[in-house]
């Protein structure tokens, strides 16, 4: 059968400009690429700068997860610097990355993944009215209530930022704030809120408790069938539907997946250095292996870079971060066997091409590697066992399952503060070299600094998109949406959902229309807006 080529331009919602090419043979993609149609080129702004300019031009990458921007900065400037931070400055940095980590999760969810399954392919699911009922944009019962919901979270962090978003109050050494017991009760306040208006009657139909006692795939599908409020709570009604309809089935990708950790232990990284990182986080980092089962910790000195199909004028052979310098080229045309994409290829030095992201997270945190006290919780990577690897549908439930997890560590930190002690201690500014990482809402995000003659000399920063919709490397190897789009069945080549949902499942940076077209005629198949 002839081979169709669609080119989606962009595909998605919010931000960010991703393309998708897609071969498709007898009804499923058979071959693609994902291509980065932005150059934004922070790394290049801060070249030469102060080298605390990074805290206030990188919250600025993104408009939604800056939090985990300023998280990076400042922690790569106090590993370069050899700062001490007060153990409140610790708990007052955790707590702005999770409430914005935790309203990201239903503005995804609704404003950006449940609404394709208001989509006419699945008018013949018995799951579509109400679906429809649901998730339709800006009507839908649970997408404006959960849309809502969302920007509650934030509160808090403004009132320990001073805005959301693009907030600095991170700073080498510690915070830039003090908060008062009436600060510290109104974000009680506000996250009680949340937890008792969206999150345990709406999304889960029971107690944060109840929930908690889930372990396995088996729990789970006990918890489903044990009570009318669970099978219909939102989270209840998505998983049913989802395997009704078949989101299970397809959209694995590469089979390994990276986090770095994050949530630094209040007193266990009070004086930060890059080796010591590893120790002293809460949920830990690592590198898990499906193909053999196997989990390992993740080093940033693994991490390689290639530009070989990017638009980079520079070496195409690996290179690590804090040896590449940013060298933009002007002629930016497609060429699918050459260059075609902004991002770089991002890899493992061991293991390959990794997948960034919730799922990565959850599968690492069900690894017994690291520190006895570090947390661990097996649920995901049972999952994962039981239905036989990674699919769009488990990427949501990993990324939803985090959510009560982050919002108990969101409790433990307003119980830690200590508000009469220190909040920031002045460091002494040098020359050297740092690295600052986290988990960003979408994944895996780090910053490697170069100061040199009390200026910036390199900055670099890979963030969990980097990962996913990095081209292929220099061996051919497809990056991680581009292999997870292989196999990928479509029913509608003029209206292909099916490719959105894998791109979404990975939280890609996406704008607001979508348009198809038949790349060798150059007519138009489609065009529809979304939300």
């Amino acid at each position: 059968m002839t081979i169709q080529t669609l080119d989606i331009s962009p595909v998605g919602r919010v931000e960010g400009d991703l393309d998708v090419r897609v071969d498709i043979e007898d009804g499923y993609v058979v071959n693609a690429w994902t291509h980065a149609e932005l150059f934004r080129g922070f790394e290049v702004i801060l070249r030469g700068k102060d080298p605390q300019a990074g805290l206030i031009v990188t919250p600025r990458v993104c408009g939604i997860c800056g939090a985990s921007h300023l998280t990076s900065a400042a922690w790569a400037l106090d590993t370069a610097w050899g700062t001490e931070v007060p153990r409140n400055a610790i708990l007052a940095r955790n707590l702005g990355q999770i409430v914005e980590t935790i309203q990201s999760i239903p503005r995804y969810f609704y404003g950006l993944f449940a609404i394709d399954l208001t989509n006419k392919k699945y008018q013949q699911s018995s799951f579509y009215e109400e679906a429809c009922r649901r998730f339709a944009a800006f009507t839908g019962k649970s997408y404006e209530l959960g849309i809502t919901i969302s920007s509650k979270p934030v509160e808090i962090y403004a009132l320990f930022g001073g805005q959301w978003p693009h907030s600095s109050y991170m700073v080498p050494g510690g915070v830039m704030c003090a908060p008062t017991l009436t600060d510290i009760t109104r974000a009680w306040s506000i996250l009680e809120y949340f937890r008792t208006n969206w999150l345990e009657p709406v999304w889960l139909g029971c107690s944060l408790e109840r929930y908690e006692e889930i372990k396995t795939y088996e729990d789970f599908m006990m918890w489903l069938e044990e009570s009318h409020n669970h099978a219909n709570s939102d989270l209840g009604f998505y998983w049913r539907m989802g395997l009704d309809i078949g989101l299970n089935k397809y959209g694995a990708g590469v089979g390994r997946y990276i986090s770095w950790g994050y949530l630094p232990h209040e007193t266990k990284y009070q004086k930060p250095t890059i080796e010591g990182r590893n120790a002293a986080l809460i949920m830990k980092s690592g590198v898990y292996d499906s193909l053999s089962d196997t989990h390992t910790s993740m080093n940033h000195a693994f991490v390689r870079e290639n530009t070989t199909h990017s638009w980079y004028d520079e070496l195409t052979e690996d290179i690590h971060p804090f040896q590449r310098t940013t060298k933009p080229i002007k002629n930016n045309i497609k060429d699918f066997q050459g260059k075609y994409s902004w991002s770089t290829a991002v890899r493992h030095q061991e293991y390959g091409r990794l997948e960034a992201g919730p799922l990565a997270r959850q599968l690492v945190a069900g690894g017994k590697h690291g520190e006895s006290w570090q947390h661990y919780d097996g649920f995901i990577l049972n999952v994962f066992k039981q239905l036989g690897g990674a699919s769009i549908h488990l990427r949501q439930l990993a990324r939803v399952h985090e959510m009560v997890k982050l919002y108990r560590q969101a409790e433990h930190c307003l119980r830690e503060f200590r508000l009469n002690d220190s909040w920031y201690i002045k460091p002494k500014e040098k020359d050297g070299q740092g690295w600052g990482a986290t988990e960003a809402a979408r994944g895996a995000l780090c910053h490697w600094v170069q100061i040199e003659g009390g200026k910036i000399k390199n900055y670099q920063i890979i963030a969990p998109s980097t990962w996913n919709i990095g081209p292929r490397d220099t061996e051919g190897i497809r990056g991680p949406i581009e292999e997870a789009l292989v196999g990928t069945p479509i029913l509608d080549s003029t209206d292909p959902v099916e490719v959105g949902h894998v791109a979404r499942s990975f939280d890609s940076c996406l704008v607001c229309t979508v348009h198809a077209h038949d790349a060798k005629t150059g007519e138009e198949l489609a065009r529809f807006r979304t939300a």
